[in-house]
């Protein structure tokens, strides 16, 4: 097959070629868009699922969404340790530079401007010890910042008053603005007490102006944790693998635009390889692709490419994942990893290895340690985005099929 004709993506955030089952997520984002339109409240949306599942190419789909109708829109990446000031502010800009060419007074969009720019900058340490003027970041805005408003240093305070002003100016133009987030469990406590505060407030005035994150499925934890009420506060959308329909037609949609077609048995080890997960699916695709000399690609072809397809996820998505551990955070991950192992059924009658919730406690009781001696490498490896805990007293790894990965390496 002509590698050069390979219709498959596997890359971080790449948007596949067929993006099968997300239908359902893509029409209640139309409908929260078409509500706020016509003046219905609506809640913000929280995308949630390991890695690997598509969080990162849905978001971008969905403000994609927005974009075509005219909503003004930015999108930022959470990173740990960097304050929301900056990167959101950036976002806003983005927004009301959209919406900016519909308005009919200028002077409101200065306006707006002013206060962003007041806002960005209050995040700019001052006093002794602080860069000099020429070194300070700026956010590229070309007014005054403004006095009085979003500026009171205080996180909380400041994002409410900014999203308020940003929603007033979108509905000048009778449209609206929505600010996405990635990665958003990354944000620190006071960042998401904000965020949490500020759409509450947006919320209750029936503002046209939604945020829409993606995280581990952890999020809804972190968001709880910040304030009581983020329960009721966000709708939860959990992202997971594909069903098997929607993984034959992540394969065979791109395929038959290529003139190309899949045996049925072939479609079937292919699903069994990837379990469905989206990054896999394209993963082995490719690599099939690639060493099928003809069409229709048949089993003989995918039991040829499997291991090429498992080396690279070895290295690339598996392997640097693990390089970045410590020795005693990879040795508290191979004991996840024994003791995650279950056996879950998958369609046709396969088989399929999934890596459960571990208690803590059994994990140290594996490696003869006190669990509070285990603390530093269990924080260290959340910290990191390897693993994450869902309920108390329990961690999962944040990447599908790691626990296999690890049970296959050398101590």
């Amino acid at each position: 097959m002509d590698p050069v004709r390979n219709p498959y993506a596997p890359g971080a955030g790449q948007r596949p070629p067929e993006l099968a089952g997300r239908g359902r997520e893509l029409d209640v984002f139309d409908i929260v868009l078409e509500r706020i339109a016509r003046g219905r409240p609506e809640r913000s949306l929280m995308l949630t699922g390991l890695r690997g599942v598509g969080k990162t190419v849905l978001l971008n789909t969905l403000r994609s969404q927005a974009i075509n109708r005219l909503w003004g829109s930015g999108k930022i990446e959470a990173r740990p340790e960097q304050s929301l000031r900056r990167p959101i502010a950036a976002a806003l800009h983005m927004a009301v530079r959209e919406i900016a060419p519909r308005h009919r007074a200028p002077d409101r969009i200065d306006a707006f401007l002013g206060v962003l720019k007041a806002f960005a900058q209050r995040g700019t340490p001052t006093g002794r010890g602080a860069p000099k003027l020429r070194d300070r970041w700026q956010p590229g805005i070309d007014v005054p910042a403004a006095a009085g408003r979003a500026d009171s240093g205080d996180i909380e305070i400041d994002l409410v008053e900014l999203l308020t002003d940003a929603a007033s100016v979108a509905s000048d133009v009778g449209t609206g603005m929505a600010v996405f987030i990635d990665e958003m469990q990354d944000l620190g406590p006071e960042d998401v007490s904000a965020l949490c505060a500020a759409c509450h407030e947006l919320s209750q005035l029936g503002a046209p102006l939604i945020v829409v994150g993606a995280g581990l499925p952890h999020l809804p934890a972190v968001l709880s944790a910040a304030k009581s009420y983020s329960e009721r506060l966000f709708r939860y959308q959990r992202i997971d693998r594909l069903d098997r329909i929607a993984a034959d037609q992540a394969l065979c949609a791109p395929a038959e635009r290529e003139d190309v077609e899949y045996e049925a048995k072939a479609l079937d080890l292919l699903y069994e390889k990837s379990g469905g997960y989206p990054y896999f699916v394209q993963a082995y695709g490719k690599a099939t692709w690639d060493h099928a000399p003809r069409s229709p690609i048949s089993v003989a072809d995918v039991r040829v490419a499997a291991p090429e397809a498992e080396a690279e996820l070895a290295v690339g998505f598996f392997g640097s994942r693990f390089e970045r551990a410590t020795p005693a955070e990879r040795e508290y991950m191979r004991a996840m990893a024994t003791l995650s192992l279950v056996e879950g059924a998958v369609e046709d009658g396969g088989r399929d290895d999934m890596d459960a919730a571990v208690p803590t406690a059994e994990i140290a009781r594996a490696l003869g340690r006190k669990p509070a001696s285990l603390s530093p490498a269990r924080d260290a490896l959340i910290k990191k985005g390897l693993i994450y805990s869902g309920e108390r007293g329990t961690v999962a790894f944040t990447v599908p099929h790691f626990g296999r990965y690890l049970r296959t390496q050398p101590t």
